[in-house]
């Protein structure tokens, strides 16, 4: 049993994780999945508190909200950046965990998928916002 749990399983993983070469993008991508999840921090508080104080939630309420032009910049900045930080996270995910054939057309179809909602999220607000001015 100490063979599982003890040196020789330790020597083995040291051996292996000093074998790899660190990807060079690997510092910017942890500093952009944190800075998106810092950046969530407010946008997050700031629509949950804009909600919650919304009179009522129908779509005549919610599209009037929308309209002002302050209120749609960061509801634009919330939602990109909610998608940046989906996107990167859903990245690792890929890389580490889908292998072989799969991996390259499954971090294609993420990626396109993450840019789909991207222009949907900016084409919705947009047209609320100026449809309703």
């Amino acid at each position: 049993m100490e063979f599982f749990l003890g040196l020789a399983m330790s020597d083995r993983v040291s051996s292996v994780a000093t074998t790899a070469a660190p990807d060079p993008r690997a510092k910017s991508h942890w500093r952009n999945q944190r800075a998106s999840a810092i950046a969530m921090l407010p946008l997050g508080f700031w629509f949950l508190y804009m909600l919650l104080n919304l009179p009522a939630l129908d779509h005549a309420t919610v599209t009037a909200w929308i309209a002002d032009p302050l209120q749609a910049f960061l509801l634009l900045l919330f939602g990109l950046c909610a998608l940046w930080h989906s996107a990167i996270g859903v990245q690792v995910v890929v890389e580490d965990y889908v292998g072989g054939r799969l991996h390259a057309p499954t971090a294609r179809l993420l990626k396109l998928a993450h840019w789909a909602a991207a222009i949907a999220i900016a084409w919705s607000i947009w047209v609320i916002a100026v449809g309703s001015a």
